[in-house]
């Protein structure tokens, strides 16, 4: 089961440190590639060789529109502990467009699966948070069920994440970490959206290893929210 993507709202620019294009050379490829919104979420401060937090103050000078599609400009928040704390505070969630969170194992400080399943559930009740990233890469061992339901309560967004498949980056747990919220999510009607995690231009709008997951789980195209944009902007307020 395919969809036709209009929207990749998890992607990096050079910004961040180890991504290689630029924001007008990633809205220029997302224009060429029939997308109507491209999100770019910088990481925030915890992650080494990221910006500056004053990056995100001047984002203002950006124009929204360009190339003909709708550009949000945000941060990919670190989750840093088993509390759910992240690293900037609600001063910048104020100037953000978008704002997701999730674990890196860089500025991680884990506990037990129980533990860490609290900390994801204090991030997915934060009212300011919209998606959580990679929910499903291994990073932190958690109990999906649970998150699940209460993304579906909160309106908050589970990513499943073309990059944490990709074979050569070895996260061994993500295929069935993946599998797995998808299933629950069918199972509970809850909605999902596929993220790039585009740290370069060619790689916008790339779903290609969660193309077989989707189908193996049966999910249905309603609750992807990746080709229905007007929908996507109403769920994240």
């Amino acid at each position: 089961m395919r969809i036709k993507p209009k929207l990749d709202v998890h992607t990096h620019t050079i910004v961040s440190g180890h991504a290689y294009s630029t924001i007008q050379e990633m809205a220029h490829e997302a224009a060429n590639r029939g997308l109507e919104i491209l999100g770019i979420t910088e990481h925030a401060p915890g992650i080494p060789g990221t910006c500056d937090p004053i990056y995100f103050r001047n984002l203002h000078v950006v124009p929204r529109d360009m190339y003909g599609l709708k550009l949000m400009l945000g941060a990919e928040l670190n989750i840093l502990d088993k509390n759910g704390t992240l690293d900037l505070d609600e001063s910048y969630y104020r100037i953000l467009d978008i704002r997701i969170a999730g674990v890196h194992p860089l500025c991680w400080d884990g506990g037990t699966k129980e533990e860490n399943t609290q900390g994801l559930l204090n991030v997915i009740r934060n009212p300011w948070v919209q998606i959580i990233s990679h929910p499903g890469d291994g990073a932190a061992e958690l109990d999906f069920e649970p998150l699940v339901i209460a993304a579906g309560e909160n309106k908050t967004l589970l990513e499943i994440n073309n990059s944490s498949l990709i074979p050569s980056r070895g996260k061994l747990q993500a295929r069935s970490n993946n599998l797995d919220i998808l299933k629950l999510s069918r199972k509970y009607g809850v909605p999902v959206i596929l993220g790039s995690d585009a740290h370069t231009s060619f790689s916008i709008a790339d779903y290609t290893y969660l193309w077989e997951l989707l189908e193996e789980s049966n999910f249905p195209s309603e609750l992807i929210m990746n080709h229905q944009p007007d929908e996507f902007l109403a769920y994240i307020g």
